[in-house]
């Protein structure tokens, strides 16, 4: 299995080195050359299997030779004892025809732990080989930073940057990034919103002197593994309710676009999806785009879903490299314009799209509203961006079962969920003395030569 750039122009890679290097060099993302097809018995044959065993079969055609195929089940085996739910991706049912795959049951209470998690075994056991040391630099809009932390504290190769937008994330999601006591954990408050620290982080990648001389490595969505790990608990839930003998739908509360791409490549794939539904909040820059053929930031707006306040959303570029043919120059010139604030879908690929996905949106009060319906109706407790993928979920129900992918906990986000409910959900068990842990962080300016000096500064201790 090869990896290519969406932008044409960077070296096409296998398996491990896509992994290692996130960010291609020319400024693109890595897809696979080729989407593998599974049969219909292949997926048939993944109902009632664990998670694990799921995980194996979907991912084992991308990884080529890396893995044995022994260690890479030891990986997997690895990356998800730590989650605190057997079934790993449990459904409960909203209503006649609409479920929701809880993906909020890993050590930081997001569904970025089921990549984290899998990509942190997967890089240690290449660093363990090649002897080699890292840096990663990544950014959040608030989940990933944690995810990044747990998976990676304490390994004597690698040192972990997390950039955050200061005061713009939640008060447990910062303390999971900030409280760490590990040495090689770093996170660092920068003076902006998620989009600018994305871009500081993709600035680093395309300064090749400073991304050599550090060792680089990226675990943001832009790293193909991430995306690959998500593949499978669509494979998981859509079997689960009767795929491939009959289709299935999904909605994705989604910001950076990274988990519904992984919808995407899981229906190419050969899995029955009927719908793939992009739900945002106000920052609704998608749903704008596939409505108007427009792509264009106009500022992020704070909101109760702040995982979800990103108006430059990297994963569309790998969408967008598939609706233009696969043309990296195309790709290239449109992302180009987007630093000068957007661009136009050319007519062919927006219909392309618009056959691929589905979209709506959920502001401030909509997401409220549906926190407090569906825990009078059914005693489920949504957080706001789970609540986001909900409402419009519920705008797209159909003959095909619908799956919302409930993406946090409701007690990273208790402020919300307090004022929808008058209920403050509690932190599990694990996590009750999260605001008892001293802090430790650094807040830094929207500045790429001070970040910079900042990481070298570090990585020489």
């Amino acid at each position: 299995m090869k990896y290519v750039s969406t932008r044409g122009t960077a070296p096409t890679l296998g398996f491990g080195e896509a992994m290692m290097t996130g960010l291609a060099r020319d400024g693109g993302l890595y897809v696979p050359e080729t989407v593998p097809q599974f049969s219909h018995g292949e997926i048939a044959a993944m109902a009632g299997q664990s998670y694990e065993d799921v995980a194996f079969r979907v991912m084992r055609p991308y990884i080529g030779g890396f893995f044995a195929d022994d260690e890479f089940q030891g990986l997997i085996a690895a990356a998800y004892q730590g989650f605190h739910h057997a079934a790993r991706a449990p459904m409960v049912q909203l209503g006649a025809n609409h479920f929701l795959l809880e993906l909020f049951h890993g050590p930081t209470l997001a569904f970025k732990d089921f990549a984290m998690q899998l990509i942190g075994q997967m890089m240690q056991a290449a660093l363990a080989k090649s002897g080699e040391r890292i840096t990663i630099v990544g950014a959040t809009s608030g989940d990933t930073g944690s995810a990044a932390m747990e998976a990676f504290r304490g390994l004597a190769n690698v040192e972990v940057f997390i950039l955050f937008p200061h005061g713009r994330v939640s008060d447990v999601q910062r303390r999971q990034m900030t409280t760490p006591v590990e040495a090689n954990c770093h996170a660092l408050a920068i003076d902006g919103d998620f989009d600018e620290a994305q871009a500081r982080v993709k600035d680093m990648f395309n300064d090749f002197a400073f991304r050599d001389g550090v060792r680089l490595a990226g675990v943001n969505s832009i790293n193909w593994a991430r995306v690959l790990a998500q593949v499978v608990y669509y494979f998981y839930a859509a079997t689960a309710l009767g795929a491939p003998h009959r289709a299935v739908s999904f909605t994705v509360p989604t910001g950076n676009f990274g988990d519904i791409f992984a919808g995407y490549i899981a229906r190419r794939m050969g899995l029955p999806i009927d719908k793939l539904v992009i739900a945002t909040n106000q920052n609704d820059i998608l749903d704008r785009a596939l409505r108007s053929g427009d792509y264009r930031t106009d500022g992020v707006r704070p909101s109760i879903s702040p995982s979800m306040d990103i108006q430059v959303s990297s994963n569309f570029e790998r969408a967008l490299f598939d609706a233009y043919g696969r043309d990296g120059g195309a790709i290239a010139a449109l992302m180009a314009e987007l630093k000068a604030g957007g661009f136009r879908i050319s007519q062919g690929a927006l219909e392309i799209l618009r056959a691929t996905f589905a979209s709506g949106r959920c502001d401030e009060d909509e997401t409220l509203s549906t926190i407090r319906h569906f825990w009078k109706e059914t005693g489920e407790l949504l957080c706001p961006h789970s609540a986001v993928g909900v409402k419009v979920a519920e705008e797209q129900l159909g003959r095909a079962p619908m799956i919302t992918l409930a993406t946090a906990h409701p007690a990273k986000f208790p402020d919300a969920v307090e004022r929808a409910t008058g209920i403050r959900p509690g932190l599990p068990p694990h996590m009750a003395d999260l605001f008892d842990r001293p802090e430790r962080m650094t807040r830094v300016p929207n500045d790429l030569a001070a970040l910079q000096a900042l990481v070298r500064e570090r990585i020489a201790r």
